[in-house]
């Protein structure tokens, strides 16, 4: 026979068959479910239900007396509404205090009793056979409490039982022992009464059981719910923290290397235009290539923090694609061919319409990544027309990209096949800087990939259609000297001031060095012709501070460059703020050359 386990209030028994279906109903829940049972039934109880107890009673008791001139119902009536009153106390006596989920029902079943036997009583104290119309009245009102109580307990069959079999058995068995037609009648209907409400009383106590189940279910959900939520929002504070702290020690370490490598290139550069012989020259060379290199890492980390940041603001314009292939394929071309490996390069009459600037960076970074991961065959750089769109595919015969790695590789210092982190694999920043380009061009990349025949990357940017076309190629101009020009240079690193004053009177320049704002005031009684800060100096200035102290000095402010080492988001958009025009150590000395060169040019070109 099947096995049915039943849960009481003690712990889990098990019964067989028929015999524990029947019983089930009668044992007691588990604690917890009884426990909101009874806390439910005795809100009603001391709310509506004694009261309603009391008027009903004063109902029979003034209805015998009117209409029977019968005085039995006051005498019950004083015993009832002492036994109301009784009650009432113990219930808010207890009802808040703690208590086994037993006792409480135990203590519930007396109360629901003693009401029972208090209301089964009064049809015996009436009984009359000559006069059996108030006990048929009495009767009504007894159904009726029935009715009532029903309502209050009726989660709970064991109390309602406790309270409608002694309020309805006592007349049913006087009932069914009489030999009269009339009572026997009232005694089968008490009886059927009593099998209904029992049945009723059992599904309503199932229907409560429940949805008081559901309820706690619900409640757990949610209180899991809160708890992983929480979990998740402190796995989230902890990743930001985390995140933070990664940028501010980027950020440091970063600054820190900056500046030496800064002075490094400015040195180099001016020991490069002095007389020295071509194995002297050769050494620098190579000093250079080395210092490029350091210089082309710490300018990744540059490009990822200038992203994060959002000071990178898109200049869309039409250009020309091949203008921007074949500077590449000068570029890259020669690296290649180191490598042994083929660089080719689809010629394209196609134009563009975006930012140049960005997508060449994008370009730069996908052919510098397939270079690193290729050892035979090549890389091709071609781009296809679909429609209104422009599809700029850089292929290559490289390792390839599992599927599983497609999106990780778009993670920073994400780098596949670089367990030994060689430097010269780079920082595994590269794609992480693609990703963020694109999504600041509003550009789709695509990637397609076979594991060990190479990959495609495609940027897909939309055409050029009949607007200006410009062409993104720079004029090569001599390098011309600044005789005359007066720069003041604000550094707060020796290495950098005399490395910048070296260089730059190398090109003709009148140079002033100063290492604050208030030594800067000290060595300018004129207004010099360019200005040359850095942005972080001691004791918490900034290049900003110095800008204002000057200003305010000298009236006005001469065309000025922010030369700073910070890559932090912060200090990044602080500085873009003044106004001043941005460059970052190490400061690649033609670019530095071309800015001074540009900006006089601006500044005669105004005046």
């Amino acid at each position: 026979m099947p096995r049915v386990i039943v849960t009481s209030g003690r712990g889990v028994a098990v019964s067989d068959g028929l015999a524990g279906q029947v019983l089930a109903p009668w044992r007691l829940p588990e604690a917890r479910l009884f426990n909101e049972q009874a806390k439910l039934i005795t809100q009603h109880l001391l709310g509506v239900g004694i009261v309603g107890a009391s008027m009903l009673g004063l109902f029979c008791a003034l209805t015998l007396y009117w209409l029977f001139d019968d005085r039995t119902g006051f005498y019950w009536l004083a015993c009832s509404w002492l036994l109301n009153g009784a009650t009432y106390a113990l219930l808010r006596n207890v009802v808040h205090r703690p208590m086994t989920a037993p006792r409480r029902f135990w203590l519930l079943v007396g109360v629901f009793a003693s009401t029972g036997i208090v209301w089964g009583v009064l049809p015996l104290l009436i009984l009359d056979a000559d006069s059996p119309i108030p006990l048929l009245l009495i009767m009504v009102v007894i159904i009726t409490h029935g009715a009532g109580t029903f309502a209050i307990n009726a989660s709970s069959m064991p109390l309602y039982c406790a309270y409608i079999y002694p309020a309805v058995a006592p007349l049913m068995i006087v009932s069914l022992f009489s030999s009269d037609p009339l009572m026997l009648g009232l005694g089968g209907l008490c009886f059927i009464y009593l099998l209904c409400m029992t049945m009723f009383a059992s599904g309503a106590q199932q229907a409560a059981r429940h949805s008081l189940q559901l309820q706690f279910t619900n409640l757990e959900l949610v209180e899991q719910l809160r708890t992983e939520s929480e979990q998740r929002e402190l796995a989230r504070a902890e990743a930001v923290a985390a995140n933070r702290a990664k940028s501010s020690f980027l950020a440091a370490a970063s600054h820190d290397l900056r500046q030496p490598l800064h002075a490094l290139g400015l040195f180099l550069e001016a020991l490069g235009r002095s007389g020295i012989n071509g194995r002297q020259q050769e050494m620098l060379d190579n000093a250079a290539a080395v210092s490029a290199s350091a210089r082309h890492m710490l300018n990744t980390l540059l490009d990822y923090s200038r992203l994060e940041a959002g000071v990178i603001e898109p200049a869309p314009c039409g250009f020309r694609l091949q203008t921007l292939f074949s500077k590449l394929e000068r570029e890259f071309g020669p690296q290649a061919d180191a490598q042994g490996l083929v660089y080719r390069c689809r010629d394209t009459v196609l134009a563009v319409d975006t930012d140049p600037s960005l997508v060449e960076l994008i370009l730069r970074n996908l052919i510098s990544n397939a270079l690193r991961y290729t050892e035979r065959g090549g890389v091709l750089v071609a781009c296809r027309r679909r429609g209104a769109m422009a599809h700029i595919e850089v292929w290559d015969t490289g390792i390839g990209i599992a599927a599983e790695n497609r999106q990780a590789v778009f993670q920073e210092f994400f780098q596949l096949g670089n367990p030994e982190r060689d430097r010269r694999k780079g920082l595994g920043l590269g794609l992480a800087i693609v990703q963020g380009l694109c999504n600041t061009l509003g550009v789709e990349l695509e990637l397609a990939s076979v594991l060990g025949k190479g990959s495609v990357f495609r940027l897909i940017v939309p055409v050029e259609l009949g607007g200006v076309v410009s062409d993104t190629s720079a004029p090569v101009r001599q390098r011309a000297n600044f005789d005359g020009v007066s720069v003041l240079v604000v550094d707060d690193d020796e290495a950098v001031r005399v490395a910048m004053s070296e260089l730059l009177s190398s090109w003709g320049c009148r140079c002033l060095v100063a290492d604050s704002a208030a030594s800067a005031l000290r060595v300018c009684s004129a207004l010099p012709d360019l200005l040359i800060v850095d942005y972080r100096l001691r004791d918490g200035q900034t290049g900003a501070d110095v800008m204002t102290a000057l200003g305010e000095r000298l009236g006005t402010l001469p065309p000025t460059f922010i030369i700073t080492g910070d890559t932090a988001p912060d200090r990044l958009r602080e500085a873009q703020s003044t106004g001043a025009l941005l460059l970052h150590k190490p400061l690649d000395t033609a670019r530095l050359h071309d800015a001074i060169s540009q900006m006089l040019s601006a500044q005669s070109a105004a005046g």
